[in-house]
C-alpha cells in the first residue's frame, strides 16, 4: 500500500494526474512531498593511532586494505583456512578479498549461493571437520536468516557434545553500520541481538590497525566470532599498519583517554564520536571524560570498564 501511494503521488507531475487533481476527488486531497532533509555521510572526524613499532615494518593502509592483509596472513599461515561467501571470489563488493583466489586458488576463495543461512551452516560444517572457517555475510543487515545457524548451532555445539565436537575455527565476517546512503536495509547494528548467546564471541573495531589485529585474533580464537566491519571507514580510515600479522587480545578493553568525572564507552564508528564529545565536554563544561573503546562486545571486559 505505502508503494501504491509513492508511486500515485509520484504520478501527479504527468499530465493525466494533474488533470485528475484539478477534477478533485483523492488527488486533492493528497499532501504535497516535501523536499528530503540533506544528510552527511560522515557524523565525525577520523584520528588515525600512533604509527606502531612493535610489530615489525608497516604501511599505510585503509580498513578494507587492512582487512585483506590480515586475511592474506591468515591464508598463507593456515592451510587449511578457506575464505567463502557472496561474491567473493572477485574481491568482494567492498573490496576486502581482492586478488586473494588468484594467490590463493578458486580451492581456498570461492563464492557461495546467496544464501546467509547456508553459508554459516557450511561454515560450521567446515569448522568441525577441523579446518579455519572465514565466512563472510555481505553486509551484516542481512544476517538474520543465519541467526538460528549462528546461535542454536555455532555457539552450542561444543556444549552440546560435551566438548566431543566444537566449531571454534569458524569466524564470520559482515560490513557493519551506516554508511551515509544505505538506507535501512544496508545501515544497522545487529551485534546488540548476538550479544546475549552465550558460546559467540562479538568484535568491533574502530580503525585498520585495530581491524587487521583483532581480527586475527577472531581467526585463531578457538571459539565461533562475529566479526563487524565498520563500512563507513572502510576507505575513511587511513592510518599506518603492519605488514605482518600481529594479534590484538580479545576482551581486553582500551582506555584511549583518562578522566575523572564521567566515563565514556563505545565501540567501532562511534569511539570517534564521542573522542570528539570528550574534547567539547572538557572545553565547554569543563567535565574530565574518560574514553574507553570495547572492542570486544561478548564477552566484554567489565573490569577495566568498571573501574
Amino acid at each position: 500500500m505505502a508503494a501504491a501511494g509513492l508511486s500515485l503521488r509520484g504520478a501527479l507531475g504527468s499530465g493525466a494526474a494533474a488533470a485528475v487533481h484539478r477534477r478533485g476527488g483523492l488527488w486533492s486531497r493528497l499532501p504535497p512531498l516535501l523536499a528530503a532533509p540533506r544528510r552527511f555521510a560522515a557524523h565525525f572526524a577520523f584520528q588515525p593511532d600512533p604509527a606502531p613499532s612493535a610489530y615489525g615494518q608497516t604501511q599505510k593502509m585503509n580498513l578494507f586494505q587492512s582487512i585483506t592483509s590480515a586475511l592474506d596472513n591468515a591464508l598463507a599461515k593456515d592451510p587449511t583456512a578457506v575464505v567463502f561467501g557472496e561474491d567473493v571470489a572477485f574481491g568482494g563488493v567492498f573490496r576486502c578479498t581482492v586478488g586473494l583466489r588468484d594467490k590463493y586458488g578458486k580451492d581456498r576463495v570461492f563464492n557461495t549461493p546467496l544464501c546467509e543461512q547456508g553459508i554459516v551452516g557450511f561454515g560450521i560444517g567446515v569448522a568441525v571437520a577441523g579446518a579455519t572457517a572465514i565466512a563472510e555475510i555481505q553486509f551484516a543487515d542481512y544476517i538474520f536468516p543465519a541467526f538460528d545457524q549462528i546461535v542454536n548451532e555455532a555457539a552450542k555445539y561444543r556444549y552440546r557434545s560435551g566438548d566431543l565436537f566444537n566449531c571454534g575455527n569458524l569466524t564470520i565476517r559482515a560490513p557493519w553500520g551506516c554508511v551515509g546512503h544505505g538506507a535501512l536495509y544496508h545501515s544497522q547494528s545487529p551485534e546488540a541481538f548476538f550479544a546475549h548467546c552465550p558460546g559467540i564471541k562479538i568484535v568491533i573495531p574502530r580503525s585498520p590497525l585495530q581491524a587487521k589485529g583483532l581480527l586475527l585474533s577472531c581467526i585463531e580464537d578457538k571459539n565461533p566470532c562475529i566479526f563487524f566491519e565498520p563500512k563507513i571507514l572502510y576507505r575513511a580510515a587511513v592510518e599506518q599498519v603492519p605488514v605482518e600479522p600481529y594479534n590484538i587480545p580479545l576482551s581486553q578493553a582500551e582506555v584511549l583517554q583518562t578522566g575523572s568525572d564521567v566515563t565514556l564507552v563505545a565501540w567501532g564508528t562511534q569511539v570517534h564520536v564521542i573522542k570528539e564529545v570528550a574534547a567539547m565536554a572538557q572545553e565547554k563544561l569543563g567535565v574530565s571524560c574518560e574514553v574507553i573503546d570495547l572492542r570486544t562486545i561478548l564477552p566484554w571486559d567489565t573490569e577495566t570498564v568498571c573501574k
